[in-house]
């Protein structure tokens, strides 16, 4: 019986593959542009860093195991935790605002969908010891300006932004008591996977009295946080409610300044599952919604303090592979990017054997692709193994020229066309006989 893969994994074949390594080019160059720094953490945790860090949900979906000292340890299942564990170690040393990124393999024990696998990849984008709302935008900006690099635009997609103060500070308002926020939050989150009437029965039967379901969704549709007190109305209202609405407001208006304001839009509807977050939120979704969100994140102040150290301000989001997969594709966008030139060595002669490593070797210095075959054969078939593996270039030694392998056949694969260089002026330098300067 064949062992196949677990299910919810994927066997990334080179060709597979090779999409997903454009998009970390992708997240990692667009990281590097915007000043952040890359990191890595481990695999395994211990299991307690999620159980007082990530909020029931997740913690239900770890993969689990106890080491031989008895140690409950848990796979990764997102990065934030491991990041405040770090940070923390570190916290007097470290310069601030601290920008990091990462690029982790993700493992979380969730039903398999479209979209949903067991194990991913994420992009995570974070900066700690900044409080100022224009950290916040600028996370959200590295995100849109790596989906536009990958091709996307503002027709294809959006950043619907919230707050979870903003919403906190709502509740608060109404009279909906601070220590069932997480309840509320909790529904609200699964307001727009569920049926309406579904909804309003489960919300009306915990919050009625301070807030009945359909005045929720009113409130909730507004569209400009700027206009929430007008239609909570006059008699509701704070000093903590009015600095949730400038800080968010402030966030949009950032945006807006970095230029991006056509990807982004209020959306009261996210406030995002886990426990940790405590300001600003986000989701990137495409604009037909089809499938899950693209990204999302927010701001965690609290999370470092819970770890034991100084609180310290903190945003940032992760953006996983699948969906955004999944997208680039149904877009026509998924294909990856060649390289400009690879080059394909072959040998009419045998006895030429020696020149083609010696070429071969000379020509990657220059880092420029490069390959051959590894065993003599026909020429013909040589330039069916370089047409398969996407060479643009093929040198041909030892191909009727009669002067004892003096010059060789450069051959442009697209056009056909066919030019001799001197072997003495290849090895001196290939990047020059290649581009065929004189």
């Amino acid at each position: 019986m064949a062992i196949q893969s677990v299910k919810g994994t994927r066997d990334l074949y080179p060709e597979l593959l090779a999409p997903i390594r454009r998009i970390f080019d992708v997240w990692r160059s667009v990281s590097i542009r915007h000043g952040f720094l890359e990191y890595e953490g481990p695999t395994l945790e211990m299991l307690e860093l999620y159980r007082e860090k990530s909020g029931d949900e997740l913690v239900g979906q770890l993969f689990r195991l106890t080491d031989a000292g008895g140690r409950e340890l848990a796979l990764r299942p997102e990065m934030t935790p491991t990041l405040a564990r770090m940070v923390a170690a570190r916290i007097n040393a470290l310069p601030k605002p601290i920008k990091w990124f990462s690029i982790p393999t993700l493992f979380r024990g969730e039903n398999v969908q479209r979209g949903r696998l067991r194990e991913f990849y994420q992009w995570n984008i974070d900066v700690i010891g900044a409080a100022e709302p224009a950290a916040d935008a600028e996370c959200i900006l590295v995100g849109i300006e790596a989906l536009r690099e990958l091709g996307l635009t503002a027709s294809d997609f959006c950043v619907h932004i919230s707050n979870r103060r903003l919403v906190s500070a709502m509740l608060e308002a109404v009279k909906i008591p601070k220590e069932v926020h997480g309840r509320a939050f909790a529904l609200m989150d699964k307001a727009s996977s569920m049926p309406e009437a579904d909804f309003a029965k489960v919300w009306d039967a915990a919050f009625s009295e301070q807030l009945a379901a359909d005045r929720l969704r009113a409130v909730m549709s507004v569209p400009d946080p700027v206009l929430l007190k007008s239609e909570l109305g006059p008699a509701v209202g704070g000093g903590e409610l009015e600095d949730a609405i400038l800080q968010t407001a402030t966030v949009l208006s950032n945006l807006n300044d970095f230029g991006v304001g056509e990807y982004c839009r209020f959306d009261m509807h996210i406030v995002r599952g886990l426990a940790y977050y405590t300001g600003p939120v986000f989701e990137f979704y495409d604009r037909s919604q089809n499938e899950r969100a693209i990204c999302g994140g927010g701001r965690y102040d609290d999370l470092l303090g819970k770890l034991g150290k100084s609180c310290e301000p903190a945003v940032g989001f992760g953006m996983g592979d699948v969906v955004l997969s999944l997208l680039l594709e149904e877009r026509g966008l998924s294909k990856p990017q060649r390289a400009e030139q690879v080059v394909f060595v072959a040998d009419a002669d045998p006895a030429c054997r020696a020149h083609v490593y010696h070429i071969v070797a000379a020509i990657r210095r220059c880092g420029i692709p490069a390959d051959f075959v590894y065993t003599h054969q026909p020429l013909h078939k040589q330039m069916k193994t370089a047409d398969k593996r996407g060479a643009t270039t093929a040198i041909i030694l030892g191909d009727e020229s009669g002067d004892g392998g003096a010059t060789v056949q450069i051959k442009d694969m697209k056009k056909g066309t066919q030019r001799s260089v001197s072997m003495e002026a290849l090895l001196q330098d290939p990047r020059r006989a290649l581009e065929g300067a004189p």
